[in-house]
């Protein structure tokens, strides 16, 4: 199944790469609503989430030459729009304390799409952790998983704090690397957080 829809990703980006406009409009068809819904739980402000859905399509054919997708197509998508949301957050200073209390469940449940897209990065997430080296596993899940401090695992590994602040920056560097830069720092340590 999975094979599948990364072929079929695969031709669409080709499609893409091949200045196929056609491909643009059917992509834009099939995720403006699901990216839309996503954009506004968070926003809740439609023209602005208008905009930010157009600004993703848009830099989608702009850098179609040059794009990298390590992880399906939908969840590409799904990540360049909370990227450019939460771009928006900082870029009006907007402080929302209402957008980090219950992010897990509008993040994961907001539509049926975004769930099945939260589950893709999360096994992305997964599948780089387990390319980690073993000690940067063990630093790297003690931490996100078992939410140890940076002190904690110190102790309980015998290695310096420093070592464990190593660890976990690689950690983090090696999954926004592999996720081609499309998660701002937040989302990425929000997913990397939850992950069982």
């Amino acid at each position: 199944m999975f094979n599948s829809q990364k072929l079929k990703d695969d031709l669409l980006i080709e499609r893409l790469k091949n200045d196929d406009k056609k491909v643009l409009t059917e992509l834009y068809n099939t995720y403006w609503k699901p990216l839309f819904l996503s954009s506004y739980n968070l926003l809740k402000n439609k023209e602005l989430c208008e905009e930010i859905i157009q600004d993703v399509f848009i830099d989608l054919w702009n850098k179609r030459e040059k794009i990298q997708i390590q992880i399906s197509l939908n969840s590409y998508l799904y990540a360049c729009t909370r990227y450019k949301v939460f771009a928006q957050f900082r870029k009006n200073k907007i402080i929302r304390i209402e957008l980090y209390e219950d992010l897990k469940n509008r993040f994961q449940y907001s539509t049926p799409e975004t769930k099945i897209m939260h589950k893709e990065l999360v096994a992305q997430i997964n599948a780089v952790v387990e390319t980690l080296p073993r000690k940067c596993q063990n630093v790297y899940k003690l931490s996100r998983h078992q939410q140890l401090s940076h002190k904690e695992i110190a102790e309980q590994l015998n290695i310096s704090t420093k070592t464990v602040e190593n660890h976990i920056s690689f950690a983090l560097r090696a999954l926004r690397n592999s996720l081609g830069h499309i998660l701002s720092i937040e989302l990425l340590v929000f997913i990397s957080q939850n992950i069982k």
